[in-house]
């Protein structure tokens, strides 16, 4: 009987405590790809709230009708923006699909909004960016993607009283200041980092592995996970090396590392650079090496970035959640998608959409889109979205998080049984 290789989040966490996720300001722009559907025009904002209060509940329309304003942000240029457009896809599905159910809060028909923004991966402009959704007062809202930006707009967030869920952020540190607004919906690094090292060692009984990251929150961060799960089950992590979120040229490194003759390399990074690194592992010959890396490289257009690479065939990745087939409305849910947004699906999509979703839950729970009133609710959440039933620990963490490994195989993502 087929099974995917899934990994609880707990029994991970247990494994490897802290470390990073996705993340930083790119140097060079990468072409966007197709663009959505233009946002729909944004409520004028209320002045800014002094600094440290809560925002007073987005409001507007005439005739009865509650304006509801959510925000999201993600990178939307530079070599990250594919993520960030899928991302965005989700929340705009989730807003769409809420406008036709007619719902009211408190007595008002609500009308849903998305405030879209740009953090181009960058950590300084994912805190400008969150304080521009806390002074337009939106509800809550749904982002970031990377670690290196939802960690210090998470403070952010906390200091107006805005909720925010993310759903691609994993670094564990996000959670650990125990801010009541801050939720996340999938899997931690303590799990996917983990899950791959007990693969490699459990699966494939590989003895020598090579790890290499980009220093990023996100990179580093997973990297550690694995190397010090790996060392653990007696691993011998032969090399270590460093890069950047920006690289394009690894031959120095890989070099490096070959002459130590791994039956591996992790990668903790994007897959912005690993996929030129797989073209690079190959001209070096090391066709028989095993590649290895989180969700960041874990994507449809890695297929492309690696252009064609027969060592496309080696990576092993992981991701938060189940495959799209096994979660609970995954396969209908990704042909409304590629309908709408066709060619556009990278990883996280389904988990805006689901977060999106969550905090309307909880507003509709609430009767009320304040967040000073509905959060409460939020943290007690019994939500079934396309991704998973949605609980929350005490600390904001997602309930019984599981991770699944993934593969590739003729130029296609396939889950690993």
């Amino acid at each position: 009987m087929r099974r995917l290789f899934v990994v609880s989040g707990l029994m991970a966490a247990v494994l490897a405590t802290g470390c990073g996720k996705k993340e930083e300001a790119p140097a060079a722009k990468a072409p966007a790809p197709a663009p959505a559907a233009a946002p729909a025009p944004a409520t004028a904002a209320a002045p800014a709230p002094a600094p440290g209060a809560a925002p007073a509940p987005a409001a507007g329309g005439g005739g009865g009708e509650l304006v509801v304003k959510i925000g999201h942000v993600a990178p939307m240029s530079g070599p990250q923006a594919h993520y960030g457009k899928d991302n965005e896809n989700g929340v705009r599905m989730a807003i769409e699909e809420l406008n036709t159910q007619g719902i009211t809060i408190n007595g008002q028909k609500a009308r849903f909004e998305i405030q879209a923004e740009d953090d181009a991966a960058d950590p300084k402009q994912g805190t400008a960016a969150a304080q521009k959704l806390c002074d337009a007062k939106v509800a809550g809202v749904v982002g970031h993607l990377n670690s290196g930006t939802t960690i210090p707009a998470s403070k952010v967030y906390n200091d107006c009283g805005i909720p925010h869920v993310t759903g691609a952020a994993t670094n564990p540190e996000l959670t650990k200041p125990g801010y009541k607004t801050t939720y996340r919906i999938i899997a931690n690094d303590n799990a996917l980092g983990a899950a791959l090292a007990l693969y490699a060692v459990d699966k494939l009984k590989l003895k020598n592995i090579a790890v290499i990251d980009d220093r990023t929150a996100y990179g580093q961060g997973v990297a550690d996970i694995f190397a010090k799960t790996a060392e653990g089950k007696g691993v011998k992590i032969v090399d270590r090396q460093f890069t950047t979120a920006q690289a394009t040229d690894f031959m120095a490194i890989l070099t490096a590392v070959k002459a130590k003759k791994p039956d591996a390399i992790f990668y903790g990074g994007m897959d912005a650079q690993g996929g030129p690194m797989l073209r690079q592992v190959e001209q070096l010959g090391m066709g028989n090496v095993k590649f290895f890396g989180g969700d960041g490289i874990c994507t449809q257009e890695i297929i492309k970035l690696s252009g064609g690479a027969k060592v496309l065939n080696n990576v092993i990745c992981a991701e938060g959640g189940a495959s799209l087939a096994k979660m609970p409305g995954g396969t209908a849910w990704k042909e409304k998608y590629d309908k709408k947004y066709p060619n556009q699906f990278q990883i996280y999509s389904p988990y805006t959409y689901d977060a999106t979703f969550v905090l309307v839950d909880a507003m509709k729970r609430a009767n009320s889109i304040d967040p000073k009133v509905y959060t409460a609710k939020l943290a007690e959440a019994d939500y079934q979205g396309v991704t998973a039933k949605i609980q929350f620990e005490a600390n904001g963490e997602l309930k019984n998080a599981a991770s699944t490994l993934y593969t590739y195989k003729d130029g296609k993502k396939v889950a690993l049984d």
